[in-house]
């Protein structure tokens, strides 16, 4: 089968996103502000209505598709939460490994980091052969971008694929924000070219969708070209407990914590903590304090002054 006819994008920025740029643009000064804008956030986040309807326990039933398969199950990028490794670094190097040869890629994800979704996309696209994507459950904001670079697209009628512009936290006066949004649109034009070209819908359609934060079904899927056909329900499995998967809440806690201004690099602190579990040196007189690892502690301290 002939590679759709669709443009090679390139990452314009780097890895950190835009969610975190903002601080640093021009390295001007900008006043002490909280955050006024976080849709999910061009940097690593997932939006916490994807998580909300996100499934982590689907998984791909056993397949006769042999050792050429990719499998994108949870959060695009490095997660610091889980430590699961959806990067473009390492689907690179599983196309490596699998060689010319056809690939099937697995995708469940609520999105993450827009840019290692485009660059993973430029991957699949520059494979030499045919590559299949099946949607266990939901391909969601830059798990969707992935989506596209499959020569064959395939949904589960009970499945979504989920797009939206992208978005930003942004921190500053009014000048900042004009900027933030002159800064944007060339990204959300990037997405509308990528969709227009998988599905051949009009950018205009496409753009609209994007503005209302499109949630397309299965079967609608397959009617407006996201995909190409439906996935059969015995490709998938669900697992037992899927309650025992930390990441939708830890995710929710990763977003809220930005939503209310913590800084990327303390957030990453305290998750260290989290999973260190080590006790507050203050903590070792106080009876009990030592079973709580004092960065959960702090965690929800923070959220209990969060008025929600």
């Amino acid at each position: 089968m002939a590679k759709r006819d669709q443009p090679a994008m390139r990452p314009v920025m780097d890895g950190r996103g835009l969610g975190f740029a903002v601080q640093a643009m021009a390295k001007r000064e900008m006043p002490a502000m909280r955050p006024v804008i976080n849709r999910g956030s061009l940097g690593s986040a997932p939006p916490v209505r994807a998580f909300e309807r996100w499934n982590p326990a689907v998984r791909a039933a056993a397949g006769d598709e042999g050792d050429a398969v990719i499998t994108i199950l949870g959060a695009i990028g490095e997660d610091w939460w889980t430590d699961t490794d959806n990067s473009a670094r390492r689907i690179g190097a599983e196309l490596r490994r699998i060689g010319a040869r056809d690939v099937t890629v697995h995708v469940n994800s609520p999105g993450g980091d827009f840019f290692e979704g485009l660059a993973i996309y430029n991957l699949l696209r520059e494979h030499p052969q045919d590559v299949t994507v099946k949607v266990l459950g939901l391909a969601a904001s830059a798990a969707s971008i992935i989506t596209m670079a499959g020569d064959t697209v395939m949904v589960p009628r009970a499945g979504f694929i989920m797009i939206h512009n992208v978005s930003a936290i942004a921190i500053g006066n009014r000048h900042d924000f004009r900027e933030m949004a002159d800064m944007l649109e060339p990204f959300d034009a990037t997405l509308a070219d990528i969709y227009s070209a998988r599905t051949g819908l009009p950018k205009d359609d496409i753009t609209r969708m994007l503005d209302r934060e499109a949630w397309i079904g299965g079967a609608e899927a397959v009617e407006k070209g996201f995909a190409d056909q439906l996935l059969p329900s015995d490709a998938m499995i669900e697992e037992d407990d899927p309650a025992a998967d930390p990441a939708p809440a830890a995710h929710r806690l990763d977003s809220i914590l930005a939503r209310q201004g913590m800084p990327r690099a303390e957030r990453r602190r305290l998750i260290k903590d989290i999973k260190g579990g080590t006790p507050s040196a203050a903590d070792q007189g106080t009876p009990g304090a030592a079973d709580t690892p004092s960065g959960l502690r702090d965690a929800l301290d923070t959220l209990t002054s969060i008025r929600l």
